[in-house]
Parts: C-alpha cells; sequence; structure tokens
C-alpha cells in the first residue's frame, strides 16, 4: 500500500503531520529504506552534536533516538494487538516519562543505532506477517481509531519528521 491511499478516517489528526510527510511510499518498502537512510544520517552528524540541546529542557539527539525507538516499540505493539483482532482500549504513554527514565546519553551512539535497527528488523518482519484483513483492522489506542497500516506509515513519518528537527535545530 502506498501512502497517499490511507484514508485519513484511520488516524487521528495529531498523526496526519507524519502521514503527510511521506511522499507517496510503499509501507514496506520504506520501513526499510528509511532505517538505513537515517542511520547513514546520523552517521554523518558531528560527534560534538549528540549531547547538544537547543534549548534549555529539551532533548538531545540520543534522547531523540531512545524517544524513536521506544516509539516504535509501543506503536509495533499497538499493531500487533490490533492486527490480532483484540478489541481493547490501548493507552496512551508520556513520551517524556520514558525519556527521563531511558538514560540515552549515558549510552554510546552504536549502541542506540544497533537497539533501533534490531528494533525496526522487528517491526518489518511483523508487518510482513500481517494478511491484507489485519493490516486494514482498526482498533483504539490513545483514545483514537487507527488502522494496522496506519501505524506503519506513523511510524516512518515519525522518525522522518525527527530527522528533519534534527537539520533544523541541532545542526
Amino acid at each position: 500500500m502506498q501512502s497517499d491511499q490511507l484514508p485519513v478516517t484511520e488516524y487521528a489528526p495529531y498523526y496526519a503531520g507524519y502521514i503527510q510527510i511521506l511522499e507517496n511510499v510503499n509501507l514496506m518498502e520504506e520501513l526499510e529504506i528509511c532505517l538505513h537512510e537515517f542511520i547513514k544520517f546520523v552517521q554523518d552528524i558531528p560527534m560534538d552534536k549528540f549531547d547538544f540541546r537547543y534549548a534549555e529542557g529539551k532533548w538531545t539527539i540520543k534522547d531523540i533516538i531512545q524517544h524513536l525507538i521506544d516509539t516504535e516499540r509501543v506503536f509495533s505493539y499497538r499493531a500487533m494487538r490490533i492486527s490480532r483482532n483484540d478489541l481493547t482500549p490501548l493507552p496512551g504513554f508520556e513520551e517524556n516519562d520514558y525519556v527521563d527514565n531511558a538514560f540515552a546519553n549515558k549510552r554510546s551512539l552504536q549502541e542506540l543505532l544497533t537497539e533501533m535497527a534490531v528494533v525496526r528488523q522487528s517491526t518489518l518482519s511483523l508487518f510482513k506477517s500481517f494478511s491484507q484483513e489485519q493490516l486494514e483492522r482498526i482498533g483504539t489506542a490513545s483514545n483514537c481509531e487507527v488502522s494496522v497500516r496506519a501505524i506503519g506509515f506513523i511510524i516512518i513519518g515519525h522518525q522522518k519528521h525527527h530527522q528533519k528537527v534534527f537539520k533544523e535545530r541541532y545542526l
């Protein structure tokens, strides 16, 4: 499926920016491609930038990489539950609490990128296992309806959003 074919009824309005940042990409292909692009992009960032905060209270690049990892894990779990026809409403999560308790700045860049790659491989394997019917299933997460396929595109768009933030505010 292509991102421009995703009906807006399959995700909450606050995810629209993540979907709109995508340029008519194929879900499965882009889950793989954008990881490699991101890792190459991050590896080209000067080392002195990884602990930089552009303003008081803002996250570092390492914090954001950990945030991407944590968010992808949460969203993949949501996709798995919804794909299995679990109708239980899934709660949101407080991203600031996750970042505050992950201690990403004490980790090496290589550890973070390796973990991100492993998590993405898991996500990719999960999404490849879904049937068309499962991809189209809709459940409730953070008090809003969302489809499994929309979750995949949100994961991609979320990563691309933060890569754009790196360029605009950190480099």
